[in-house]
Formats: structure tokens, sequence, C-alpha cells
């Protein structure tokens, strides 16, 4: 299966660099796919080196004005033009979405598969994986969105809040019939 996880690229701290080592991993040894931003730094690179070392292969979608913290050595990397490119190409080469910690990009990556999934444009599997509780806010406001009428469909149908990283890639496989 081709993973696409939408992170941040900064240096944290082991609270989430430690369960996106063990994502990574669970994916590699599971002969999956990452598909990810393509840089090799910070929490990118933590993912992408758990991957490449259990076996995964990688696949990298970098943008021009990022491509020199590229990380050489990905098995496919392309350059996009622009961010919104980035993010297409991103969602078109995967089978299914984790979304891991990150800042603004992150989010916005992930409100973008959701509002597609919202109005029936992919049938992708979408995980957030809430390290350290780290989505707890965005969960509950999207409860709020909700119960308040915002969302039509359910929740449920949208995204899965997974707190660990062994239950966010079952998730995955049981979703996209992966053994």
């Amino acid at each position: 299966m081709n993973i696409c996880v939408f992170l941040s690229a900064a240096d944290l701290a082991d609270r989430y660099t430690r369960p996106a080592r063990e994502f990574a991993e669970l994916m590699g040894k599971g002969g999956h796919t990452l598909v990810w931003g393509g840089s090799d730094t910070g929490l990118m690179k933590v993912v992408a080196d758990g991957v490449q070392e259990t076996g995964g292969r990688l696949v990298g979608v970098s943008v021009e004005f990022l491509a020199a913290k590229a990380r050489a050595g990905a098995d496919e990397m392309v350059i996009a033009r622009d961010l919104a490119e980035r993010k297409k190409l991103l969602l078109d080469k995967a089978d299914a979405v984790v979304v891991m910690v990150g800042g603004t990009g992150t989010l916005d990556e992930a409100t973008e598969i959701l509002e597609l999934k919202k109005h029936r444009r992919t049938d992708k599997p979408v995980v957030l994986l809430n390290t350290a509780g780290f989505y707890d806010g965005l969960k509950e406001q999207f409860r709020r969105m909700e119960d308040d009428g915002f969302l039509p469909v359910p929740l449920s149908d949208l995204v899965f809040f997974a707190q660990e990283p062994v239950g966010a890639l079952a998730y995955l496989e049981e979703s996209r019939g992966v053994v």
C-alpha cells in the first residue's frame, strides 16, 4: 500500500519522534511505501529513515522552494512547482493517508483530504495519529462541526483517530483489505 504521511519537517521532542518512528518501522516491515513531502529534515527524516531501514520504499514529493532539503536516495522524488501541485501529487500517489503531528502546512493538507472525502471525491482512508493528545482540540472541533450540522457526513466516515501507531496501520490495512 502507498501510504501518504502528512507531518512536520521540524526537529521535535521524543514524545513525537518515537511514535512516528514506530509507525514508520511498521510500514517498512509491512512492505508499504511511504509517500511524503520528500524532506530529509526533522520528523520527515525520522519517518523516511524508519521506513527505508525496515524494507519499505520512499516516494517523495518536494516543492521547488524546498528542493534543497529533498532526501537523496529516495526510490522516487518529484519536485512540484508549488504547494497546491505538491498536495495533488501526494494524494494521487497514495492509497491511504496518515496525518501525524505538524504545523499549519500539515493542517492544510489534512483539511484538504477531509474536504475531498466530505464531497465524495475520494474514498481513501484517513487516520489522524493523535500522538500525545496533539489532535485532541481538533477532534473536539470536528465533533462540534458534526453536532452543529456543518458536516453532511458522519465524522467517522471522514477520519479515524488513532492513539497508537499499531492501531493506525491496522485501520488502514483493514480499510484497504491488506493482510
